[in-house]
C-alpha cells in the first residue's frame, strides 16, 4: 500500500523545515525525530508560566517571572571573570540583570539606559539582592505579544535548544493536512475530544499545567489514536492468522475422561472454562492462537495437557516446548502418569539426546507412535519431524522469541498454537502485548490448597531462621533457600548461594543441603533437582533458577534472602514454589534493615495478598510497564504519548473498537477505514500496513 499523498510533507526530511540544517537534524535524530511527522508526537513535557506581573515582588524567589522594566545603569565587571550587571526597575522595586562572559557592546545595544523592556526569567536572591541571571527572553514592548503566557518545554538533547525545537514544531504545524476522522463518531461526541489536528495544536500550545495532564482532552484523544493504531495492528495480525485455513480437530473426550477419572481432585471452574474455549478453537476451521495465563498453582499444565489430548483424540500429535531442561523434565514427571492413564505415548526431547537414543525418538515421532512430545528448543530443530502435528504449546512464552514459536508451528500443517505464562499480566499489558490473541485466564486455585503464611524477618535474626529450619528438617520437611547471587560480590552486599550453601551445610549436616544455580552444568543442575524431588536432600539453596515451574509438594518452607532486592512478580513466583501439597507452608522473606519506602511497600503487599493479578497490578503501578515485563522482550510497544498504566481504560476501549471495526470492515475500505490507514502511516504501524495489502 503506497503512502497517501496528503502525508508526503510530513514524511520529508527534517531539512525541509525552516531553521533545521544537517547539524540540527543529527541532534533531532537522538530524540527519535527523523521526519517532520515525528515532531507532531514529541509533546511538551512541562511548561513555564510567562504571565506578565507588575513586579518581581509578586512571586517568591526563586521563581520565574515576566515583568516590564526600565533600564538603569550598566555596571561592567572590574576584573576578568566577574559578571556584567544592569540595574533595572519594575513598577515597584529595583533588581539586577546579570550576565556572565558578556560582550559590553551587545548589552549596551540591547539595554540602552532609560529604555523599556519586557524581561522573563528566573529571579533569585543573592547577597540580599534580587537578580535575574541571563533572562530567558528580552523583548521590546512592541514585541511583547509574541511571548506566550505559558511556554511549552520540550525534551532536549545536548546541543539542541528550546528555540530551535519550537521553531521546527511550528514549521511542521503548517503542513498539517485535513484528514478524515478515524475515531468512532459516537465515541468522539461522548468524550468531547477535538479533531486530530485540533488536538495537536492544543497539545503543542498548552495554556496551563492542566493542558499537560493525561486527562486533558487533547492528550486523551492523541493517546487513544496511539492505542487504536496499535490495537488495529494486533487485530489485523489476528485476522491474518485466523484467515490461514486451520484444521478441524474434533475431540471425542474419551482420553480426557480417563485422565479426569484418575485425578484425586476435580478441575476448577476456571480450568473447565479454559478447556471449553480451547476445544472450541481447535474444532473451528481457523487456526487457534490463544494465551493461557494463570496465577501460580492455578493448574495451567493440566489445561495444556487436556488440549494436547484433544489433538490426539482428533487423530494428531501435540508438542509442548519449555524454556529450560529442568522445567521440561518436570513436565515429563508430572504428565507421564496422566499419559499412562490416557494410554498414549509421551516422550522428552532435549539437547542432551544424542546418538542412537535421539535417532530412535525421532523415528517414533515421525511414525506417529509418539503422540505427545515435551522438550526444549530441541523440538523445533530441522531433523525433528512429526507424523501429524496439530497443536503446539509454548510454556513460559516470554522466554521465547516470535521466530522460535513460528518455527515450532511450522512443524505441521496449520498448527493450532497455545502459549502459556505463569506470570499474571495486568489487563492493560495483556491487551498491549497480546491483543492479537484470544486470552483464557485461570484465576482460581485447585480446592484443598492452603494459604501460604508469609512473614517478613530482618536478616539480623538469621540464627533464629536457621534454628527453625533445623527443626523442620528433623521433622522431614523440605525447604528452598533462595539467594540473589551465585558468588560473593565485592561490590554488592549480598550473601551468595555458594556461601549460604556452605553455612547451612555446616549447620544442618552433610547430605541434607544441596546447591542449584544457573552457572552449573546441565547434568549437575538436573542431578541436584532430582535429589531434592526424590527427598534425598531436604534443603535446596538456589538462585532464581527455581522461580518457574518446579513442583515439589513436600517442600513447605521458602526462605528468600534479601527479599527487598527482588521484584514483586518474582517474589510471588518464588513463593509459589511451596504450598503445592496438603501441608501448611511458610514463606520467610529476609530483609536488610532499614527498608526503603518502595522495599517496604513491596514486601507489605506480598504479606497481605496471594492474588497474583492484584500483585501484578501493584507491580505495574510501582515499576511501570517496561520494567515489569521487559519492554524489548515482551514486545510491548513504546508509545510516544499514551500511558499504558495511567490510561488502561482507553486501551480497553481501543481494543474492542479495533475488533468491531475490522469485523465490519476487514480490509479498511470504508470511509472510516481509509482514514484509519492515514493514522497507521503516521504512527509507523508498518506491520498493519503490510497486512492490509494493496488498497
Amino acid at each position: 500500500m503506497s503512502r497517501p499523498e496528503p502525508l508526503f510533507p510530513l514524511f520529508a526530511t527534517l531539512e525541509t523545515l525552516d531553521g533545521v540544517g544537517s547539524k540540527s537534524a543529527t541532534l533531532f535524530a537522538s530524540l527519535g525525530v527523523t521526519r517532520p511527522k515525528d515532531l507532531l508526537f514529541l509533546l511538551p513535557q512541562s511548561g513555564i508560566d510567562r504571565q506578565r506581573r507588575l513586579s518581581i515582588l509578586d512571586v517568591i524567589p526563586p521563581a520565574t517571572v515576566t515583568v516590564e522594566v526600565t533600564v538603569g545603569a550598566h555596571m561592567p565587571p572590574r576584573s576578568k571573570g566577574k559578571p556584567y550587571r544592569i540595574l533595572v526597575s519594575d513598577s515597584v522595586t529595583e533588581f539586577q540583570l546579570v550576565f556572565f562572559h558578556a560582550r559590553a557592546p551587545y548589552l549596551e545595544g540591547l539595554f540602552p539606559p532609560g529604555a523599556r523592556r519586557l524581561v522573563s526569567g528566573r529571579v533569585e536572591i543573592f547577597d540580599h539582592i534580587a537578580q535575574m541571571v541571563h533572562p530567558d527572553h528580552v523583548l521590546e514592548l512592541t514585541q511583547a505579544d509574541t511571548l506566550p503566557r505559558y511556554e511549552p518545554v520540550y525534551p532536549l538533547t545536548a546541543g539542541l535548544t528550546q528555540k530551535t525545537l519550537l521553531r521546527a514544531v511550528t514549521a511542521t504545524m503548517t503542513h498539517l493536512p485535513e484528514l478524515g476522522e478515524w475515531i468512532d463518531p459516537l465515541l468522539l461526541v461522548k468524550e468531547g475530544w477535538p479533531t486530530w489536528a485540533q488536538a495537536l495544536r492544543q497539545a503543542h500550545a498548552p495554556e496551563n499545567d492542566a493542558d499537560l495532564a493525561l486527562t486533558s482532552s487533547a492528550r486523551q484523544r492523541l493517546a487513544y489514536d496511539e492505542f487504536l493504531a496499535h490495537q488495529v495492528t494486533l487485530a489485523l495480525a489476528r485476522q491474518s492468522f485466523r484467515r490461514t485455513k486451520g484444521r478441524v480437530t474434533l475431540a471425542t473426550g474419551a482420553l480426557q475422561a480417563r485422565v479426569l477419572k484418575s485425578l484425586p481432585y476435580a478441575p476448577t471452574a476456571a480450568q473447565n472454562r479454559a478447556f471449553g474455549d480451547i476445544a472450541k478453537d481447535m474444532a473451528a476451521n481457523e487456526r487457534m492462537n490463544r494465551l493461557l495465563q494463570g496465577d501460580v498453582g492455578a493448574g495451567k499444565t493440566l489445561v495444556a495437557f487436556m488440549a494436547m489430548l484433544a489433538a490426539v483424540e482428533g487423530g494428531g500429535q501435540a508438542v509442548l516446548m519449555a524454556p529450560t531442561e529442568i522445567l521440561a523434565r518436570q513436565h515429563l514427571e508430572s504428565l507421564t502418569p496422566l499419559a499412562e492413564a490416557a494410554g498414549v505415548e509421551i516422550a522428552l526431547l532435549t539437547g542432551r539426546d544424542k546418538g542412537v537414543n535421539r535417532v530412535e525418538k525421532l523415528a517414533r515421532l515421525a511414525q506417529g507412535d509418539t503422540a505427545l512430545l515435551l522438550g526444549t528448543h530441541a523440538v523445533f530443530q530441522k531433523d525433528v519431524h512429526f507424523s501429524n502435528l496439530r497443536l503446539a504449546v509454548v510454556d513460559e512464552q516470554h522466554r521465547f522469541g516470535v521466530a522460535q514459536r513460528m518455527e515450532l508451528g511450522a512443524k505441521g500443517q496449520a498448527v493450532d498454537v497455545l502459549v502459556m505464562t505463569a506470570t499474571p499480566i495486568p489487563r492493560s499489558l495483556a491487551l498491549a502485548g497480546y491483543g492479537d490473541m484470544d486470552i483464557s485466564i485461570l484465576d482460581e486455585k485447585p480446592a484443598g490448597r492452603k494459604p501460604i503464611t508469609t512473614a517478613l524477618i530482618a536478616d539480623s535474626r538469621l540464627d533464629e531462621v536457621v534454628a527453625h529450619l533445623a527443626s523442620a528438617v528433623q521433622a522431614g520437611k523440605q525447604a528452598y533457600w533462595v539467594c540473589p547471587l551465585v558468588e560473593d560480590s565485592e561490590i554488592l552486599d549480598y550473601t551468595s548461594a555458594e556461601a549460604r550453601f556452605s553455612m547451612l551445610r555446616a549447620a544442618l549436616g552433610e547430605g541434607v543441603v544441596d546447591l542449584l544455580h544457573g552457572q552449573m552444568a546441565p547434568a549437575d543442575k538436573d542431578a541436584a533437582m532430582a535429589r531434592f524431588v526424590a527427598g534425598k536432600t531436604l534443603v535446596l539453596v538456589a538462585t532464581t533458577v527455581i522461580e518457574v515451574g518446579v513442583n515439589v509438594p513436600n517442600a513447605t518452607i521458602m526462605v528468600i534472602e534479601r527479599a527487598e532486592k527482588f521484584g514483586l512478580a518474582q517474589l510471588h513466583q518464588l513463593r509459589g514454589r511451596v504450598g503445592r501439597g496438603q501441608a501448611q507452608s511458610t514463606c520467610l522473606m529476609l530483609y536488610q534493615a532499614p527498608l526503603s519506602a518502595s522495599g517496604e511497600r513491596r514486601l507489605a503487599i506480598l504479606r497481605q495478598s496471594e492474588d497474583g493479578f492484584r500483585i501484578a497490578e501493584e507491580d505495574l503501578a510501582m515499576r511501570g510497564a517496561g520494567d515489569l515485563i521487559g519492554t524489548a522482550q515482551s514486545g510491548l510497544p513504546r508509545f510516544r504519548i499514551a500511558d499504558v498504566e495511567g490510561q488502561a481504560a482507553l486501551m480497553q476501549i481501543a481494543h474492542q473498537d479495533a475488533r468491531n471495526l475490522l469485523a465490519q470492515d476487514p480490509d479498511l475500505t470504508s470511509k472510516r477505514g481509509k482514514s484509519l490507514r492515514h493514522l497507521l502511516w503516521l504512527l509507523d504501524q508498518d506491520r498493519a500496513i503490510r497486512l492490509i495489502g494493496v488498497g
